[in-house]
């Protein structure tokens, strides 16, 4: 009897210790980061006692001041033992311009974005040849009988030129890539041929400038890609051009409306637009524009503090001006656009603006001497109130396409 109470002891201590690793365990592997930064020539960080070591290079990201960060596979260790892999981010001396000017997009898609569908009235009743053939909104097509589809001019030209014939349509949903045969009709209203989807092939806006490259002039904006107005998709680009705006008008934000900034585009080409990512868009001035400040570091996530800061955004045609924010909610585990709030303080910039409005996405945060990152979104119900994105987020969005 006393040997059975034994084992049975035994056994039950191995399970409460059992259970007490693996729930030790999931709570590291939940308060631990998956990304762990820190500045070239420093040690790997170290975590509650456990060691960060290099497992294997994931990502090397070219050698440019702009895009000098070397993402490697690392594992962090408990007595020796592997715990959880981490993306371990070494940070060379980046210093970049502030930016804080405005700058006008016009986006070109890759084919063209279905953003809706209407029936056609044909002889026989309310058709939709596009519905009906599988198409969806949000779909990209990219090919019609095997020619790439570059606009939607070239889509209607070629429904009219078919006078009714089945047109192959090949097209992208997400990553997948899938092939159909949409068959126009014609419009008894219109008297034209027509498939019943609405598509677009173009974008433009205004934005604000992050940050510029001293070297390069390559640059980054908006802090958040640009996103088909319908569908509230990435617009997948092709290609994009970036002019000069003159800011004209501000439309200052009120609870449950937000405010913008109104501007024109003036008509020289200023630069070449190359990415949009959800981190922010991507591209290369063709001459530097004037900078608030001179290139200034950047700060690593654990590095920013909640507090006191200032952002660089225009408003008139003063250019540049800094105004006061104030940090907080910082979350160093975020990886896309909203990472900590952003409220205004300054009350020049409240009496103008009543806070955050449209076009001043993108406007630099700097805290410390450091540039932190930048803001992206207004809180719609609290004008005085965003979010804002790490400057790691996107200059780790930014090397493809530098490289």
């Amino acid at each position: 009897m006393k040997q059975n109470r034994f084992i049975q002891y035994t056994v039950g201590v191995c399970l409460t210790l059992t259970f007490c690793l693996v729930a030790l365990l999931g709570v590291y592997d939940f308060i631990l980061p998956d990304r762990v930064s820190y500045r070239e020539g420093e040690a790997a960080p170290v975590f509650f006692g456990l060691s960060c070591t290099e497992a294997e290079s994931v990502a090397a990201f070219a050698d440019g001041q702009t895009a000098g960060m070397t993402t490697t596979r690392a594992e962090l260790r408990l007595l020796g033992l592997p715990l959880k892999q981490v993306d371990l981010v070494k940070c060379a001396d980046i210093r970049l311009y502030p930016g804080g000017m405005p700058f006008g997009v016009k986006l070109y898609t890759e084919g063209v974005l279905v953003v809706g569908f209407g029936d056609v009235d044909s002889e026989s009743g309310a058709v939709n040849p596009a519905y009906q053939a599988g198409l969806r909104v949000k779909d990209v097509i990219t090919h019609l009988n095997g020619h790439p589809l570059q606009s939607v001019d070239g889509l209607t030209a070629m429904i009219e030129a078919g006078g009714g014939a089945p047109i192959a349509v090949t097209y992208t949903r997400g990553s997948e890539v899938f092939s159909t045969t949409v068959t126009p009709v014609r419009s008894v209203s219109e008297g034209k041929y027509k498939t019943g989807m609405w598509v677009r092939d173009s974008g433009a806006g205004i934005g604000t400038v992050t940050f510029i490259d001293p070297t390069t002039g390559a640059f980054g904006g908006l802090g958040h890609g640009i996103c088909d107005v319908d569908t509230g998709e990435l617009m997948p680009m092709q290609r994009g051009t970036v002019v000069d705006v003159t800011i004209n008008g501000v439309v200052p934000g009120a609870p449950g409306a937000p405010g913008e900034l109104r501007g024109s585009f003036l008509a020289a080409k200023r630069g070449a637009l190359i990415r949009n990512t959800t981190c922010g868009v991507f591209g290369v001035f063709s001459s530097l524009p004037a900078a608030p400040e001179e290139p200034l570091p950047i700060a690593l996530k654990d590095e920013i503090r909640a507090g006191e800061a200032y952002i660089w955004c225009t408003l008139d045609e003063n250019g540049p001006c800094r105004y006061a924010v104030e940090l907080s909610s910082i979350n160093k585990g975020a990886t896309g656009s909203k990472c900590f709030v952003v409220k205004v303080t300054d009350p020049a910039l409240l009496e103008k603006t009543g806070g955050i409005v449209q076009g001043m996405s993108g406007s630099p945060i700097l805290q410390n001497g450091r540039i932190v990152g930048a803001v992206t979104h207004v809180l719609i119900n609290q004008p005085d109130t965003g979010y804002g994105i790490f400057i790691e987020n996107m200059l780790t969005s930014m090397p493809d396409v530098l490289g």
